[in-house]
């Protein structure tokens, strides 16, 4: 069965209420734990750790999903995919900034995405140490609480202030530093502050111009770019082709995807 048009706008507003609050629950959850937080173990590499408090959240998060959307799918960074019995899906991230959470930094989220049919309609990213949520649906906007965000105008890409992250590959940080030095001459400055699905956010809120990073998962990047792509920003996640993703606001789209060999 497909998802008609009709049926996708006033879904897509109930699934974005969802994600709200059950990202505003789990990011309450992670915060309440940020004293105690002990690398568990690691995934696909040394640096690439999992706390306990991921998979709590995670644990948490589905099956706040679960009462809300009972039959759905979700996919998440830390358990197997749950495969549902209906069109709805959830693709989450329990702690985006792990890294950040073990060492007490204070740039840490919680995204959670819904799509219908296989396209992503809505999501939200709760911001663990302040509370906030930004949102977004499909056709609808992109918010702040209840605040719609826009991206920023700068004149050009050397007043324009960017985010990027790195891999955890070392032979993808290599090239990581040979685009930073073409791009870092180029911009007004960098910002590397280590989740995918903030900085994406920020993007939205125009705290930054732009941003890129390579190697990012789906879980990483599905509520934060449509977020960014409703608030106006170009925004292009990793594909077949690449595994680059990166979002920027229209008047320096094009100069920075140059510079970043998109």
């Amino acid at each position: 069965m497909s998802v008609t048009q009709a049926a996708v706008i006033p879904a897509a507003a109930h699934l974005e209420l969802v994600a709200i609050e059950v990202a505003r629950l789990a990011a309450a959850f992670v915060l309440d734990h940020a004293d105690r937080a002990t690398a568990l173990r690691t995934k696909s590499t040394p640096t690439d750790v999992v706390t306990e408090t991921d998979l709590a959240s995670e644990s948490l998060i589905r099956r706040e999903l679960q009462a809300r959307c009972p039959g759905s799918t979700i996919v998440g960074e830390e358990y197997d995919d749950m495969v549902g019995s209906n069109e709805i899906g959830w693709i989450v991230d329990p702690i985006d900034g792990t890294v950040n959470f073990l060492y007490g930094l204070p740039v840490v989220s919680v995204s959670i995405a819904a799509s219908l049919g296989g396209q992503i309609v809505a999501g939200a990213v709760a911001d663990t140490r302040s509370g906030q949520v930004y949102s977004a649906r499909l056709g609808g906007g992109a918010r702040l609480g209840d605040n719609e965000l826009s991206v920023s105008n700068p004149t050009g890409l050397s007043t324009a202030l960017i985010g990027t992250g790195f891999a955890y590959d070392a032979e993808i940080r290599r090239e990581q530093a040979h685009v930073l030095t073409q791009l870092l001459p180029t911009c007004r400055d960098i910002r590397c502050m280590g989740s995918a699905a903030l900085n994406l956010c920020f993007v939205a809120a125009g705290l930054l111009d732009g941003y890129f990073e390579r190697d990012i998962k789906l879980y990483d990047y599905a509520a934060g770019a449509l977020i960014a792509a409703e608030a106006g920003a170009v925004v292009h996640p990793r594909n077949d082709q690449t595994d680059l993703t990166w979002a920027a606001t229209p008047p320096i789209a094009s100069g920075l995807a140059k510079l970043i060999g998109a």
